[in-house]
């Protein structure tokens, strides 16, 4: 078992949250039960996070700040240890697309991470990450914040209709996911453009990728691996891919015939039963 007292705070930023909790709630003069207590939640959990046996999340970060009056310290450090639990070889990409002004990102098969809903993310994790997913879907969630800041990245997502016919997690997942992309559809910095099957062949056959763009930093193009990411800011590269994803987009469905589609597979295929009845 790890004890708090042989984390090296700077070993990572889980063993430093752990380390900075315990060394808070004893200035305060509180046990780990006591802690839990106030924050509604229990001594073991506190001890579980304090010797990084457990990941905390945003909710009991917000808590430990309210009761321990740390001026939002451990609500800062979420992020830095939620963004540490996604796959090394992703965190890189993950840094940059949260200071990217503008992502283009074309999905072949699966919504987008920073549009899903966190049903639809705990039903694409676990199938390669059952071990940790709690873990992974916080870290997908986290990265979503991005779209809530006062000046959120625009985001221009062109996704292969593919994704929306493919039921991931069952019917009720999907009818939430649509219903997200409804959502999004109204945002002033979003739009979604669905690629119709019919398009035939196209400039994303060669698969799922992003184009991040930054006020002063050139350009990147990622595209996701099994086991790895390659992200690159060739110019070649990038001038390539930006062609090809505005052909992507001339192809697509326009934002507001792509709303019609999500409603029409929403209703027609994930309908739930009492809906359906209805009609």
């Amino acid at each position: 078992m790890a004890h708090i007292q042989s984390l090296d705070p700077t070993a990572s930023p889980l063993d430093y949250y752990g380390w900075e909790l315990r060394r808070q709630r004893e200035a305060h003069g509180l046990n780990q039960a006591q802690l839990g207590e106030i924050i509604f939640c229990t001594g073991s959990l506190v001890g579980q996070i304090e010797t990084t046996r457990k990941v905390p999340t945003r909710d009991f970060s917000e808590r430990v700040d309210a009761a321990l009056g740390t001026d939002g310290l451990f609500s800062r450090l979420i992020g830095l240890v939620l963004r540490s639990q996604l796959p090394t070889w992703f965190q890189p990409y993950a840094e940059m697309e949260a200071k990217a002004t503008y992502i283009s990102t074309y999905q072949a098969q699966l919504v987008y991470g920073l549009v899903q809903t966190e049903e639809y993310a705990r039903a694409v994790l676990d199938v390669e990450h059952r071990g940790n997913a709690d873990e992974m879907v916080a870290a997908r969630m986290e990265r979503q914040r991005i779209l809530l800041r006062h000046r959120p990245p625009a985001l221009w997502v062109v996704l292969d209709e593919a994704a929306l016919l493919r039921e991931i997690g069952g019917r009720d997942v999907m009818r939430g996911q649509l219903a997200r992309l409804l959502d999004y559809a109204t945002a002033p910095w979003v739009q979604i453009q669905i690629l119709p099957l019919t398009s035939g062949q196209h400039t994303g056959m060669m698969g799922t990728f992003n184009l991040l763009r930054f006020d002063t930093d050139p350009d990147l193009f990622y595209m996701d691996g099994y086991d790895q990411g390659h992200m690159t800011a060739s110019p070649d590269v990038i001038k390539e891919r930006s062609f090809g994803y505005a052909r992507l987009q001339a192809s697509a469905l326009s934002p507001e015939d792509s709303v019609r589609l999500i409603t029409r597979v929403m209703e027609e295929r994930y309908a739930t039963p009492h809906s359906t009845e209805q009609r």
